[in-house]
This record gives structure tokens, C-alpha cells and sequence, in this order.
């Protein structure tokens, strides 16, 4: 495959502005025909090599690519040692083999010999080389003082030339050049061709878009590129018969780069570069995207290289308003998914229109819409919260619509109502059972992690909470101190917008001092998030990505064989660590504003979902509250006793099914009350401390009954709530015994 069987030639107009582009974009420092990046560049170069004194950047192990061959040839030594111990020059720049013949200058040229010797030693019928060499014949030597003119080489000249043997057969094969010039090729550290960027085989405008792309590359510092790299895909644009990059589309390229390149390094660039040139052929902000049909994020601000596509959404009438709602909900900061999923919804219902025949908007009224609804729960039946998020979103672009008034066409009957969106099951918090939890925490599980960052993370979810894309988004400065020198962990709440606090201990403080510390070794100049990511990352300013974490999570699990109770493995979410932790909090009497607070929640209703208390927590304050019956009398139950857990269960049973306005019924749910709205004369009637207020209430209500009664002479009707009366006097007076205890029982059975 070629690129010229698909060319899409730009108009004459557009290839006029990106060369004009071009021409006030590109440093001088970078329109060069040949560049060769210094050692020390953070993009195309490598470092300097471990060696002493050597000036050429590493590319392997922290050496240069002579010395690298150099430490394999010598059997892969340690390389610190390798590299303080070994000749810092390369190859060519070591002096020449000396003839074996002692007092001889001249460089070996045969078997060890130079050429005078060699030619005697073979005229005497070449004996016993070391008895020879012994008594070897005289040869003529140069003129004292006389050396090769290479500098590093002391060896004498051959014969009447200004080289060694060896240095001359070389200026021999390079066709015998001038002297000085072909010297100053020894003499001068000349970068090898590996290392050298060559633009001057690439067209005018092709050599200029790479200038570019180079450029780009340099000031955004995503991560490494070496020449090497570079000079494939220049090699690939020079056998291209293109004027520009922009003659065909990134699809095209990259099909007719897997025949030609063969690392997928080399194809990534050839993308990366199209991309680059392709943004700045087309840049112009929102009035240039807006038209098209793709929209490429990074053009307008956003990282990496998201795109939204409209092509899905097939009539035009809905496809103009869901740009505007889209381009309005991004405007207005709800973020990049705030704009992918509605995007996502509309698609889906363009294609239910089409099958349908709606063919305009003024037919879009309540009847296509509850049969779309039969349509979407027909596909997501079981899965409420998708189906009411498709219900939802299409609900607020029919708004929109109408507000803005984008399309006047909009029935008004195009509406969906609360009715419509399905009942969603309210489900339990997902906390891990503490015997998995106990595995998790286990010091010699969290051992196991070979990667220091992402032990922390994880010590940081299990007992902050976080959510982990705040959590790997953590500034370096993470760690604040309130007026007592308490420490906190301060981050930021993106799903909230808005900074949080959560306290912590001195030991989770002093891992985070030693994440700072371990990032600082490798990003001297400091870095605004603590978890850096590993690669990619010159600068050490992007996070480690959520995917990155929860792969090596997976794996950091396998290796624990982490089991859960019927000893299956156990398979998680970082966010069920934020479960887990509202769970405890819960279950170990903390208030539920200070479990909204730790967690940042919104509102005591997003706490509430972790305010389901274990079974055994509920027992815990049934056993601890005082119970009192119609005589005030404390009713006592051994919770070790061999009716404590039918007794727990009944008492379980008759909160959920005959739970009073004062108290609680201990009769049996099996059997019907004979004593019908008379609880407080009813032998079976249980209280506690917590429905003090209410006995208070009743008090006075009765109070009042029994002197309107004696007032119009109601005898029957006084001496039956004098029953009540007394009877409420003894609970009260028997509630009211021990203060102190009952205030604080009341509060935990709250």
C-alpha cells in the first residue's frame, strides 16, 4: 500500500496558512537541516554515559552505545564497576597494536609484526617466533621525534607518509583526503549517525512540519524519543512523493506505516507527528471545531487525545442542537464525560429514530417516547441505573432545547416524568468482610507490593477513603497541621470540586515523607503530584493513571491469595475500601457528621448509605439500653444466657415488624395483642431511655385528658388515665434513675 492511491490534496488556500504557520512557529534553534541533540536534552537525548569523560548520551543501562557493547563483550560486569575501571575512549580513539619486536614503533601490520619485521621473520623461513624475537634483525627506523599524526597515536609513520600503518590503510580507503582535515576527523568528537537527526533529504514544506513536530515534541516533554527513531519516519516521508503530511489523513498514514516501519516506537511518532502538524493546519479554537463532525479535544485545551464523535447521530435536526448542548455543558465546567456520555445517549436514540421513521422534530412527541422507553428497557432491562441515566439525560437535552430555544419546533408533550424512570433497588454498602480486610492489612501482605508508590496508595485508601483518582492526584504538599501539630491529608474532592481534609497518624505522615523523598531523587526540581507517573513523565508533572494502579492492584492480590470465606479468591475496587471505610466508622459509634465529614460527602443522605449497622452492632446497644416494663421495673437479660439469642432474635423481629411509637411489643408475633391500643397498660410493653421525650409528651396530653375529664364530671374516663398516668410516672421516674447512664445509653441506641 501507498499513501499516493489514497492522496486527499489540501486545497491551495489551507496549504498557504499552514505554511505560513509554520514559518512564525518554528526557533531558529530548530530549523536546521542537521540537528544533534546534546546529551543532557530531556527528550532526545539520553544522559550522559556512566564513563568518565565520555561525552556521548546514553542509551542502554546508563551507557553509550560503544561502551554498552564494550560491557557485554566483557561478560555484563556490575556496571558501577565496569564503569569507573573501563578506558573512557571509544574504539578508534585507543592507540594502535605496537610491533611485537621490543624498541619497534611501528603498529602491527602482520601476525603481531610490523611490515619490516614480518618480511624478515618469513626471509628466514619463519622460525621459533619468541627465540627470534630474541635477536631480531635491524630495520630503518623515521627520523628521531617522528609520530603518527593522529594525536592519541605515538606509533612511527609508515614509510614516507604522515600515518601509522593502521591510521594510513584507513586515509587510504576514505580516498586519501587532506591530511589536517582527515586528522581533525580523530580530533573532533564527530556524532555518530544513530545520534544525528538529518532533515536535508525531506521537500521544503515536509522538512519544515518535521522541524515543527521536533519542536513540539521538545517543549511538551511526554517522554523520550531518540534520533534513531526520528530518522525512520524521516526515511519513510523521503520516499513519500507529498508536498505536506496534511495530504492524507491519520488513518492513511498509519496503514501504509505498518508495511513500511517495523517497531510500533517509530509508528506512534509517525502518528504523533501527522497529529501535531494536523492541529496547527487547523487550529482556530471552538469557531474551527464546532463545524466538524469530529471534534478533537486536545484542540481545545483538553489532555491527551480524546475525541467526541457526532457521526453517530444521524439527522441533522438533532445533530446541530446536541452540539450546542454539548459545547454548553463543557463551557459551563462540567468536564469532558459530562459531554462523552450524553453524547453516547443521543446516539443511541438517533438510531432508535431512524429504525422508527421520525424523520423531524416536531415529531417527537410522549408516544415516540414511551415506546423508545419500552425500546431501552427492552436492551437494559435489570440495569436501573443505566437506563434512568438514558432517561435522565435525554429529559435534560429536551430542556435545553426548550430554554435556549435551539429548535421551537420541540413538542411540548417531548418530556419524560418521574414515573418513567425505573425503581432503583437500594442496595448495600459494598464493605469487604473484616476477615478479608485483616488478610489486606496484614504488614507481610503489604510487603508483597514491589512498588513503594503503589503500597502507599493503597494504605492511603484503606484508611483515608478516598477515592483513588484523588488519591493518585495528591499534591507533594499533602500533609497539613492544625494549631495542636495534629497532622491532616489535604486533597482535592474532584468529584466535589472543592479541597478536603482527613486526619491521620503519625506513621501514614511519615510514609508520605518518604514518597516525597524517593520522588525527589529522580525529579530534583521537584513535582506538583506525589505519585508521579513512572513513564512518559520527563518533568515528573502527570499522575499515575488509575488503570496503571488498579492492574498492579490485581496483581499485588494474586500474589497474596487474598481468600474471601468460602475461600474463593477475592476480587475488588479501590472504591470499595471507601465502603469498608464508612462501614467501621458506623460500627464503632461515630456520628454520621463526622462520617460525612472524614468521607467529604455532599449530604448526610450520601452518608446514610453507610449507616446500615452490622446485626451485631444493633445487638451490642439492645444489650447496653435499659430496658423497662409497664411497672417500671429494669428488665434483664444474660446476653451469654442460653435465651440470649432467641430473645435477640425476637427482639430483632419486633423492630422490624411491631415497632411502637414509645417503645416495643414483647409478645410473640405470632400472636394477635388483646389489649388494643393499651400499651402502657399492657404487661408486655418494653422501653428504654431513647423514648424519653415521648413518655414526657404522653405525660402531659394524659394530664390535660384527665382534668378536662374531672372538669365535666367523666369520672370512667379520669380513673382510666390515672392508670396511664401512674404507670408513665413509674417508667419515667425508672428511666430517669441513673442520668448519666441513661443519656448516654439513649444516645448509643440512637
Amino acid at each position: 500500500m501507498t499513501p499516493a492511491a489514497l492522496a486527499v490534496v489540501p486545497s491551495p488556500g489551507r496549504r498557504g496558512r499552514l505554511l505560513r504557520a509554520l514559518m512564525a512557529a518554528v526557533r531558529p534553534q530548530f530549523r536546521v537541516d542537521v540537528w544533534v541533540p546534546a546529551a543532557d536534552d530531556p527528550v532526545f537525548g539520553g544522559g550522559a554515559c556512566l564513563v568518565a569523560s565520555c561525552s556521548r548520551p546514553a542509551r542502554g543501562r546508563g551507557l553509550c552505545p560503544g561502551h554498552l557493547l564494550r560491557w557485554a563483550d566483557q561478560g555484563r560486569p556490575e556496571i558501577a564497576e565496569f564503569a569507573a575501571s573501563t578506558d573512557p575512549r571509544w574504539r578508534r580513539e585507543q592507540p594502535n597494536q605496537r610491533c611485537e619486536v621490543a624498541g619497534c614503533g611501528y603498529g602491527s601490520a602482520r601476525g603481531g609484526l610490523c611490515q619490516p619485521h614480518a618480511q624478515r621473520w618469513e626471509r628466514a623461513g619463519r622460525p621459533d617466533r619468541d627465540r627470534w624475537l630474541l635477536c631480531p634483525p635491524a630495520v630503518k627506523q623515521p627520523a628521531p621525534g617522528a609520530a603518527c599524526r593522529i594525536g592519541h597515536c605515538t606509533l612511527w609513520p609508515q614509510a614516507a607518509l604522515a600515518f601509522c600503518h593502521s591510521h594510513a590503510n584507513t586515509w587510504k580507503v576514505n580516498g586519501r583526503p587532506d591530511v589536517d582535515e582527515f586528522v581533525r576527523r580523530f580530533t573532533d568528537a564527530a556524532p555518530t549517525a544513530d545520534e544525528t537527526i538529518r532533515l536535508d533529504q525531506l521537500g521544503t514544506q515536509v522538512k519544515l512540519e518535521m522541524q515543527y513536530v521536533l519542536q513540539t515534541r521538545h517543549d511538551q516533554r511526554r517522554g523520550t524519543l531518540t534520533p534513531g527513531v526520528v530518522m525512520r519516519v524521516v526515511r519513510l516521508l523521503a520516499t513519500t512523493p507529498v508536498t505536506s503530511m496534511t495530504e492524507h489523513d491519520e488513518h492513511t498514514w498509519r496503514e501504509y506505516g505498518r508495511s513500511v516501519l517495523r517497531d510500533s516506537r517509530s509508528l506512534g511518532f509517525l502518528s504523533y507527528a501527522y497529529r501535531v502538524v494536523a492541529d496547527l493546519a487547523e487550529a482556530g479554537g471552538w469557531e474551527a471545531e464546532y463545524p466538524r463532525d469530529v471534534w478533537q479535544m486536545r484542540r481545545l485545551g483538553f489532555e491527551g487525545d480524546r475525541t467526541l464523535r457526532f457521526g453517530p447521530i444521524e439527522q441533522p435536526w438533532l445533530r446541530e442542537p446536541a452540539k450546542r448542548w454539548i459545547r454548553w455543558r463543557i463551557s459551563s465546567g462540567l468536564g469532558l464525560e459530562a459531554a462523552a456520555r450524553p453524547l453516547r445517549v443521543i446516539g443511541r436514540f438517533s438510531g432508535f429514530l431512524a429504525r422508527t421513521g421520525v424523520e423531524e422534530i416536531a415529531q417527537l412527541d410522549r408516544a415516540v417516547l414511551e415506546r423508545y422507553l419500552a425500546d431501552l428497557h427492552t436492551e437494559m432491562a435489570g440495569n436501573q441505573q443505566r437506563q434512568g441515566s438514558h432517561i435522565g439525560l435525554l429529559n435534560a437535552f429536551f430542556a435545553a432545547i426548550r430554554q435556549h430555544r435551539w429548535d421551537t419546533g420541540l413538542p411540548a408533550s417531548a418530556m419524560f416524568f418521574a414515573e418513567d424512570h425505573p425503581k432503583r433497588a437500594e442496595r448495600l454498602p459494598r464493605a469487604l468482610a473484616e476477615h478479608v480486610m485483616a488478610q489486606l492489612e496484614n504488614p507481610d501482605n503489604l510487603d508483597r507490593w514491589d512498588n513503594p508508590a503503589y503500597q502507599l496508595v493503597t494504605v492511603i485508601l484503606m484508611r483515608c477513603g478516598l477515592r483513588v483518582s484523588d488519591a493518585l492526584r495528591l499534591p507533594t504538599d499533602c500533609v497539613v497541621t492544625d494549631a495542636d501539630g495534629a497532622p491532616y491529608l489535604r486533597y482535592f474532592n474532584h468529584k466535589m470540586k472543592r479541597d478536603a481534609l482527613v486526619p491521620i497518624d503519625e506513621e501514614l505522615r511519615d510514609l508520605l515523607g518518604r514518597q516525597r523523598h524517593h520522588t525527589a531523587g529522580r525529579w530534583p526540581d521537584g513535582t506538583p503530584v506525589l505519585f508521579p507517573r513512572p513513564t512518559k513523565n520527563i518533568d515528573g508533572t502527570a499522575p499515575l493513571a488509575s488503570s496503571t494502579y488498579r492492574l498492579a492492584l490485581y496483581r499485588w492480590l494474586q500474589s497474596c491469595d487474598i481468600r474471601d470465606e468460602h475461600d474463593h479468591p477475592v476480587r475488588l475496587t479501590p472504591h470499595q475500601w471507601r465502603h469498608t471505610l464508612g462501614t467501621r466508622l458506623i460500627n464503632r459509634d461515630v456520628p454520621q457528621e463526622v462520617v460525612r465529614r472524614i468521607l467529604d460527602h455532599d449530604s448526610p443522605q450520601m452518608t446514610s448509605h453507610y449507616a446500615r449497622l452490622h446485626d451485631t452492632t444493633v445487638r451490642r446497644h439492645w444489650e447496653a439500653a435499659r430496658k423497662v416494663n409497664i411497672k417500671g421495673e429494669t428488665v434483664t437479660l444474660d446476653p451469654n444466657g442460653p435465651l440470649a439469642e432467641a430473645a435477640w432474635a425476637k427482639q430483632r423481629l419486633g423492630r422490624a415488624t411491631q415497632a411502637l411509637p414509645n417503645g416495643y411489643c414483647g409478645l410473640p408475633v405470632q400472636k394477635s395483642c388483646p389489649h388494643a391500643n393499651a400499651c402502657l397498660t399492657c404487661p408486655m410493653f418494653l422501653t428504654t431511655p431513647e423514648f424519653l421525650p415521648q413518655h414526657h409528651e404522653h405525660r402531659r396530653q394524659v394530664l390535660q385528658i384527665i382534668g378536662s375529664a374531672e372538669a365535666r364530671n367523666h369520672q370512667r374516663l379520669a380513673e382510666m388515665n390515672q392508670q396511664v398516668l401512674l404507670s408513665l410516672d413509674r417508667v419515667i421516674a425508672s428511666l430517669h434513675a441513673d442520668p448519666d447512664a441513661s443519656t448516654e445509653q439513649a444516645a448509643d441506641a440512637s
